[in-house]
């Protein structure tokens, strides 16, 4: 499918989470759990709290927005920010699509139904497209992930007690594990 055909796809089967590879594979996502839910909403808001303290900086987006990567694939985070510089360079029918961008900062939550390894593949793919800073949250284990840029490996962090910075990437921003509990 083409960017547009693959769009118009997604917005015939808005009950889906769908997703491209760099392949063109199409991928489809089983909703997540309640509990699942109730933490990437909680994440949402978290992000979105600082987003507006920040707004000049950019722009945060939760799980349904997808975006077109350099690679080509179209992928949606769990939540995500983009830099102002960034999203004003776009134009407004790009901003309605899947934005042809890759957000500085992601967070992919693994739900119940997720493959940690599957997970771990994708952060590394969201790096490669410009990533600055991704965090994979593993709650079962209650493990996080932190990649960044030219880290062979991520920082692993065990423990819900305690706390993600969002470094110079968003500036001030900090999210404490439990209130993922």
């Amino acid at each position: 499918m083409t960017d547009d055909e693959f769009f118009d796809f997604c917005q015939q089967h808005p009950d889906l989470r769908i997703e491209r590879t760099a392949n063109h594979e199409i991928v489809i996502m089983s909703p997540t759990g309640s509990r699942s839910g109730k933490r990437n909403a909680r994440l949402t808001f978290l992000l979105g709290k600082w987003c507006e303290q920040h707004s000049q900086l950019g722009e945060y987006f939760d799980s349904n927005t997808g975006f077109t990567l350099p690679d080509g694939s179209v992928l949606s985070p769990d939540a995500s920010w983009v830099s102002a510089a960034k999203w004003n360079a776009l134009t407004v029918e790009q901003q309605d699509k899947f934005a042809p961008v890759c957000p500085e900062f992601v967070v992919e939550l693994k739900s119940a139904t997720d493959s940690t390894k599957t997970l771990q593949d994708k952060m590394l793919n969201w790096l490669s497209n410009g990533a600055q800073l991704a965090w994979l949250i593993v709650p079962e284990t209650e493990t996080a992930y932190i990649y960044r840029p030219g880290q062979s490996d991520p920082d692993v962090v065990q423990g819900f007690d305690n706390e993600l910075s969002g470094e110079t990437v968003l500036p001030g921003f900090r999210l404490r594990l439990t209130e993922l509990r």
